[in-house]
């Protein structure tokens, strides 16, 4: 989908927009105006396979899909499909830090607790539920220069809560800018 975004010309001036956008800036010195950019929206469903609990690292496939795309600037919208596996932005370079959020979730959200209720498809249900409440299911980042505005050490995580593997879809949506 293609959409043209034009900001409205002030009423009394025929100079064009070049004066607009001076207006405008002027009126907002804070904001910056899109004057007249074409924008299109990606979109696709990533199927990440885990092989049980933990962090698993989908930067370098969402990068693969914007470098797919041509995708230069814009914003990228992830949303996990699942209440038992969430999305994170956190610390890919050293594997400790993975292994310590996930041993940090563990503590937090123990199994086998007497008061939890909901069991039907195992020990790790209702827990696996309880520790998406506590993360995120959707992620913004921005994208420029053709990549993920990450800082230096950020990577894209799918927390897998449920002990056993599973297949995830991931709905990753790109608004760009031209």
């Amino acid at each position: 989908m293609r959409v043209k975004l034009i900001c409205p010309k002030k009423q009394s001036d025929d100079v064009g927009i070049a004066t607009d956008s001076i207006f405008l800036n002027l009126l907002f010195p804070a904001r910056s105006f899109i004057i007249s950019k074409t924008m299109n929206w990606h979109k696709t469903t990533l199927e990440i396979s885990t092989s049980g609990k933990g962090l698993h690292d989908i930067t370098s496939s969402i990068r693969m899909q914007l470098k797919e795309w041509g995708v230069r600037e814009g914003m990228c919208f992830l949303f996990m499909q699942h209440t038992s596996a969430s999305l994170v932005i956190s610390e890919n370079w050293d594997p400790t830090a993975r292994a310590d959020l996930e041993t940090f979730m563990e503590r937090l959200v123990p199994e086998g607790d007497k008061w939890y209720t909901h069991d039907l498809e195992g020990p790790d249900d209702a827990t696996s539920h309880i520790r998406t409440m506590l993360t995120d299911t959707s992620l913004s980042i921005p994208v420029d220069d053709g990549d993920l505005s990450l800082g230096t050490w950020q990577g894209v995580y799918v927390f897998e809560h449920r002990a056993r593997p599973h297949r995830r879809k991931v709905l990753m949506r790109v608004l760009t800018v031209e």
